[in-house]
């Protein structure tokens, strides 16, 4: 998760995140991902059911929920075991969350035991009830899916109406106090409406916004003919930060990140040293070092319906155990299995390009689960890295020194 309004638009700087001492149960929440002790944040698919199919959804969500699904008691167990552990953030996904009949006293659950627990949903079911039940628990956030404007989003969606839906969504939310904001995932048909997405969060007070880079995990060649190229990824990163930093000199601040591509911190750096923003530019590669990069089976993990744990959401073909049969802590710290501690320290075990550039201390190579679908080698480059040889200093065989 790059945080580009942190970033290019300085609002963070080092000594904010260094004075709360790092540690995950101090940090504010816009400054967690910059925490020493990595916790883990828990990506939970609490259902596979969902109301839409989306032909990106990397859950290959269905319209009935999986018959191995976790039980109430099973589900509610799972909480109490994250909460023990001292998981931060618990983000509830599907399929559709809201499908889940229980998913409200799970979210309670996690806020009484001391996570923050956010939502993720393409907001068709959350009416006022269900936002007014939200708030009261206590939910930190909820973030509805909107990728692009109405007639990219509907078919997208593949749901008429589900465009304008997912803005009653936002409404509804908003009135009943709820922080709300909008996740869009990059293709070829929605770049083109990126400057549309920020007008409508300035015209509707949204203050936050994650884009999410497609993962091409193999689940059909809609999917990879959708993948931006990577000059079209670098256009498309520019053109946020461009409006983010347009945002903010009209006074409106949203929160804005990308997600799923580390190469996006190293890029916003080179960029801002080429506007000549030598000391911003700094500052931002001194957060990206704090924050370390790419934290599959580290700082992130996923639990699946089923209670089967991944390193991340997109890694489904990599199973770490099962609640079902050990909790939680005892998968995540179990020295034994040898992958997963490898994953922990990535850093040693990349190869090629990855391996070589100048940045892997603040991208940490990038997404795993990606270069292993497109190569069969966990190891192997990320592909999905838009940075050139020379931006990466590929051969030179030195770290990124301050000031270079």
């Amino acid at each position: 998760m790059i945080g580009i309004s942190k970033l290019y638009c300085g609002t963070v700087e080092p000594s904010d995140v260094l004075r709360y001492g790092r540690k995950s149960a101090a940090l504010p929440s816009h400054l967690l991902q910059f925490s020493e002790d990595k916790l883990p944040v828990i990506a939970w698919n609490v259902t596979r059911a969902c109301n839409l199919s989306c032909f990106h959804c990397y859950a290959s969500a269905t319209p009935a929920k999986a018959p191995d699904e976790l039980s109430p008691s099973e589900a509610m167990g799972l909480v109490r075991s994250l909460t023990g552990y001292g998981v931060p953030v618990i983000l509830f996904s599907g399929g559709e969350p809201l499908l889940r009949r229980d998913v409200f006293a799970l979210i309670e659950a996690a806020v009484l035991g001391g996570s923050r627990a956010v939502l993720s949903t393409n907001g068709l079911l959350l009416d006022r009830e269900a936002a007014a039940r939200l708030a009261r628990i206590g939910l930190s956030y909820v973030g509805i899916s909107l990728d692009g404007l109405e007639e990219r989003h509907d078919a997208m969606r593949k749901m008429p109406g589900a465009f304008r839906g997912a803005l009653m969504a936002v409404t509804t939310a908003q009135e009943a106090g709820l922080k709300v904001g909008l996740r869009l995932t990059l293709t070829r048909s929605n770049r083109n409406d990126i400057d549309g997405v920020f007008a409508l969060m300035e015209e509707r007070a949204i203050p936050r916004v994650c884009f999410y880079h497609l993962v091409d995990t193999g689940a059909g060649p809609e999917l990879s003919s959708e993948t931006l190229s990577h000059d079209e990824t670098r256009a498309a990163v520019g053109r946020i930060a461009e409006l983010t930093a347009e945002a903010f000199s009209r006074g409106f601040r949203p929160e804005v990140l990308t997600v799923d591509n580390q190469a996006d911190g190293p890029f916003l750096y080179l960029k801002m040293k080429a506007e000549g923003r030598d000391r911003e530019a700094e500052n931002a590669l001194s957060l990206l070092r704090l924050n370390g990069g790419s934290s599959s089976g580290h700082g992130i993990g996923c639990v699946s319906w089923n209670g089967d744990v991944h390193p991340d959401q997109f890694w489904r073909s990599v199973r770490l155990g099962s609640v079902r049969e050990r909790p939680f802590p005892a998968i995540w710290n179990d020295r034994s299995d040898s992958f997963l501690t490898a994953l922990k320290d990535k850093k040693t075990h990349l190869r090629g390009r990855c391996r070589e550039c100048r940045f892997l201390d603040v991208c940490g190579g990038g997404l795993r689960a990606r270069a292993a679908h497109a190569t069969g080698d966990p190891w192997a480059p990320d592909p999905a890295c838009y940075l050139s040889d020379s931006e990466i200093g590929r051969g030179a065989g030195r770290p990124l020194a301050a000031g270079a």
